[in-house]
């Protein structure tokens, strides 16, 4: 790992923990340096209004594009936070950017999503001897985004997409995305970058899947509930299975023991975000009649954060920084084991810088309780994935 005090040099953080939005907003805008940066990624606090951060970021940046979403959370140069302002600004000698405002995701139709998508791209004009990727925030109610990232993955190509959906601390009450100084509910914002930095993709749980197999016998696709499993009432075997009473179901038990399913070899998080007084549960990512899925075992935090971000380049060399998407349950079930401190430390350490999320997009896959993200190189490097 990092040096922990050392700062990442082909971005610039600005951080404003200051009491109100304006206040904030203003705050953090003057640690960036408008002339340098090509555009400005902001994750707010859930809690803020983000109408007036969005106005206040684009009178005080003079013109420069800010991106970005509501949160469940920061990640800082301090690890876990809940309300900083956190931008990233990411400079013109490095990146190049456009984006499109995918609207609305809530009724979706894939036709118009891939053609924006593919105009999009197409119109991006290409740099010689740089690279791009593709950046999606989505509105993290919007239930759209395991579509969403399919129809993207569809479309794009080999180009690489990865994202987060916009949070609301634990409310789940309302998300957005930042565009053009407006906040947008219903919506996903697309960003394709070009840099000329060599990058990598990021992506790991620290769950294996258990022994059980479980079946999803009765589900309402479009608004990801299950009300059976294995013929029984959700909630209540669910909690059969965990070994606890349905009264004890919490977000903290939801956090401990995810379901899992199998795609492609792969086993992906499908977390539940609640149980209903009817005795269904709500799940985070796409669920359907028939699925096979199991229960996913915990394996040590710590460890797996390190060796997951254990990244280096053919030269030995470690990222510069690293833009990572972090589950909100991965925090609940972290600072429920009291391990808050040291799994900051280690993300201070590896230098990642992004957001707590309502899930997570990667490889064409929506999924949940995983850490998710690309890391970037210094520019003598050579390292495209």
């Amino acid at each position: 790992m990092l040096d922990v005090r050392a700062k990442p040099t082909c971005i610039a953080v600005a951080l404003s923990r200051a009491v109100g939005e304006e206040a904030a907003a203003r705050n953090a805008a003057t640690q960036i340096d408008r002339d340098e940066t090509c555009f400005v990624l902001a994750f707010v606090p859930g809690d803020l209004d983000g109408a007036i951060i969005a106005e206040t970021l684009e009178e005080n940046l003079g013109g420069v594009p800010v991106f970005g979403c509501s949160t469940a959370g920061q990640i800082t140069t301090e690890g876990y936070e809940t309300d900083a302002l956190l931008l990233l600004a990411f400079p013109k000698t490095h990146f190049r950017c456009s984006s499109v405002l995918l609207e609305p995701l809530k009724p979706l139709s894939t036709t118009t999503i891939a053609t924006a998508a593919q105009r999009h791209e197409q119109k991006f004009q290409h740099t010689a001897g740089w690279h791009r990727l593709g950046l999606i925030f989505t509105d993290g109610l919007s239930k759209q985004e395991d579509v969403l990232i399919s129809t993207l993955e569809t479309v794009l190509g080999d180009l690489p997409v990865f994202g987060g959906s916009a949070g609301d601390g634990l409310r789940f009450e309302q998300t957005y995305v930042l565009h053009k100084g407006k906040t947008h509910h219903n919506a996903a914002l697309l960003l394709l970058l070009e840099t000329d930095l060599p990058f990598q993709g990021v992506g790991f749980d620290h769950f294996l899947p258990a022994d059980s197999q479980i079946i999803i016998t009765d589900a309402d696709p479009e608004e990801r509930k299950v009300f059976e499993i294995n013929g029984a009432p959700a909630a209540a075997e669910y909690a059969r299975l965990v070994g606890c009473a349905v009264e004890d179901l919490s977000p903290q038990i939801f956090a401990e023991n995810p379901m899992l399913i199998e795609y492609k070899d792969s086993h992906y998080v499908r977390a539940i975000s609640d149980a209903d007084a009817d005795g269904a549960l709500s799940f985070l990512a796409a669920i359907d009649d028939g699925l096979i899925m199991t229960l996913g075992q915990g394996q040590e935090i710590i460890e797996t954060l390190q060796t997951g971000l254990n990244i280096r380049d053919d030269k030995g060399r470690n990222p510069d920084f690293i833009l990572g998407f972090d589950c909100v349950l991965r925090k609940l079930e972290i600072e429920q084991k009291q391990l808050g401190r040291a799994v900051s430390d280690v993300l201070g350490a590896a230098r990642v810088f992004g957001f707590n999320t309502y899930g997570e997009q990667h490889c064409g896959v929506h999924m949940n309780q995983t850490l998710v993200g690309v890391a970037f190189f210094g520019p003598d490097q050579r390292k495209f994935f």
